[in-house]
């Protein structure tokens, strides 16, 4: 699990390509693994890569270091298709922390704050302006569930509750569960006494 998410400030990508799927995110052929370490190299691959494995000097994702853009804006409909936990996966590992877009899939969603990536869904016209300013850093608040961009007025997101406590402490469910063993323990005794 990555480090805890309390407040990132990060330059965006801009993706603005509607219905990029999870095909495209990692392609199939990446999928053998049951380990994350090393998938960053392949996201968005047929985007980045000519097939016989030559960087494309184009691909926006080949012109940028990842450490300063940690937050990818990606066009509607982002991550549809077939879910594998693959696709936040390589988004991590890629080194991004947040995907904003309009609309994001459910699987996706779901997927994506298991293992630790932050997906948060705005209106078109917040969309709109961080895409019209991708190169002034954007600062997303989790704490107050809030992104803003320089002095422009915050805008609040949802995230589901025990995801956000889990993001903040930078812990998965597994994680959770540990932390709260001593409670279970203490439960689980109550419980024999009685019985």
């Amino acid at each position: 699990m990555p480090e805890p998410l309390k407040t990132l400030t990060s330059k965006a990508v801009v993706l603005s390509q509607s219905n990029i799927d999870t095909d495209q995110i990692i392609p199939g052929r990446f999928l053998s693994t049951t380990t994350r370490e090393g998938l960053g190299a392949q996201a968005f691959y047929d985007w980045r890569y000519e097939a016989d494995g030559t960087p494309k000097p184009e691909a926006v994702l080949n012109r940028i270091d990842p450490t300063e853009h940690r937050i990818l804006l990606a066009g509607r409909n982002f991550a549809c298709g077939s879910s594998r936990e693959h696709a936040p996966w390589a988004l991590l590992d890629y080194g991004f922390r947040a995907v904003v877009s309009t609309e994001i899939a459910d699987i996706f969603t779901s997927n994506a704050l298991k293992n630790g990536l932050l997906p948060i869904v705005v209106d078109q016209a917040t969309w709109d302006d961080l895409a019209a300013h991708a190169e002034q850093p954007i600062t997303i608040d989790l704490d107050a569930s809030t992104i803003r961009r320089g002095h422009a007025q915050p805008v609040t997101f949802e995230v589901e509750r025990f995801a956000r406590r889990c993001l903040l402490n930078g812990v998965d469910t597994l994680g959770w569960l540990q932390s709260q063993l001593p409670a279970i323990e203490a439960f689980e005794h109550r419980t024999e006494t009685v019985l």
